[in-house]
């Protein structure tokens, strides 16, 4: 491959790679939606509207998605300098409850006024909003995986929040903060770039990066250790379906001549599948073979792979894993 070429494929490379978040298909909702003014006088006012344009359950939950991923910025600032944490006290879970919604409203008047919010602030707006459209919401904190540091971590933390509403009587799973942009690492700055990926995202994929706190969704246990030591997935691999079939940890043991066995569903032949180096040097994958609707290769374990290897596809980072020599 000539040099030139290498480097323009190693600048998009890298700069797709600090780039965990992608532009998504808009759907008519959102074109819609994207017409709306930014600012309404008050939330009933929006809710009115939503409600004016979509009569299904499901369009009205997104078109809140919708409105506040293009309208709501993440406040990076406030997550660096988070306020004190502050507890209250309560004598009957009603008490508690109603406590609970105080703090969520004023969550969510912040949000709305200043058009910036955290993920407290996302998900309490969404709530908000979708209980003015008549819609059933819940709050869920947990964990989040967005980092290569994030495979094999030992424990989980509460750093968090997203939401489920109830929509043809089936929960879906929604985070608007994600949905919204994503922060550049080489601009030192968040960017707005709307993703459609994390509204109604399949759960399998949702919990590949979500580790609820209470460790269990609508009753049914999670697998804490398959979150914590799984391969880190991005946007792309949700969008085009693109399971990740081996290898099945995200931690990989290897010494040096071993071949790692990657296998990854929904992959066309005619994809160009490539790999980083330590040195973020993108390599070629040439002899990928077709299995089970999808294509299977190999990765040699070498002196050029460092700590993490990433998997992209046509450009785009798909999955990375842990290396760990033996």
């Amino acid at each position: 491959m000539p040099q030139k070429k290498i480097a323009f494929i190693f600048l998009l490379l890298n700069s797709i790679f600090l780039n965990y978040t992608f532009a998504q298909k808009i759907s008519e909702v959102d074109k819609i939606v994207a017409k709306y003014p930014k600012s309404f006088a008050t939330t009933e006012k929006l809710a009115e509207r939503i409600e004016e344009d979509f009569s299904s359950d499901y369009d009205k939950a997104r078109a809140i998605y919708s409105w506040i991923a293009f309208n709501i910025k993440y406040d990076f600032n406030a997550f660096l300098n988070p306020p004190r944490t502050q507890g209250f006290s309560y004598s009957t879970e009603a008490e508690k409850q109603h406590k609970i919604k105080e703090l969520n409203d004023r969550l969510w008047q912040k949000a709305f006024s200043s058009k910036k919010a955290v993920c407290e602030g996302f998900t309490a707006l969404y709530q908000h909003l979708a209980e003015l459209t008549d819609l059933k919401s819940e709050i869920i904190r947990g964990d989040s995986k967005i980092s290569l540091r994030d495979i094999g971590r030992k424990n989980t933390s509460s750093n968090h929040a997203w939401n489920i509403v109830l929509i043809d009587r089936k929960w879906r799973l929604i985070d608007v903060t994600w949905g919204q942009g994503y922060f550049d690492n080489s601009k030192g700055r968040m960017v707005n770039d709307f993703s459609s990926v994390y509204f109604d995202t399949d759960p399998d994929y949702f919990f590949a990066k979500h580790f609820p706190d209470s460790g269990s969704y609508l009753g049914y246990r999670l697998d804490k250790d398959a979150f914590l030591d799984g391969p880190l997935i991005y946007n792309k691999t949700i969008e085009n379906d693109f399971k990740i079939k081996s290898p099945t940890t995200g931690i990989i043991e290897a010494k040096y001549g071993d071949k790692i066995d990657v296998e990854i569903k929904n992959v066309k032949k005619s994809d160009q599948i490539l790999y980083l180096n330590k040195r973020n040097q993108p390599v070629l994958i040439k002899n990928a073979k077709e299995k089970r609707g999808g294509l299977e290769f190999q990765i040699p374990y070498d002196n050029n792979i460092g700590e993490y290897v990433t998997v992209f596809v046509n450009t785009n980072s798909i999955v990375s894993f842990k290396v760990i020599p033996k």
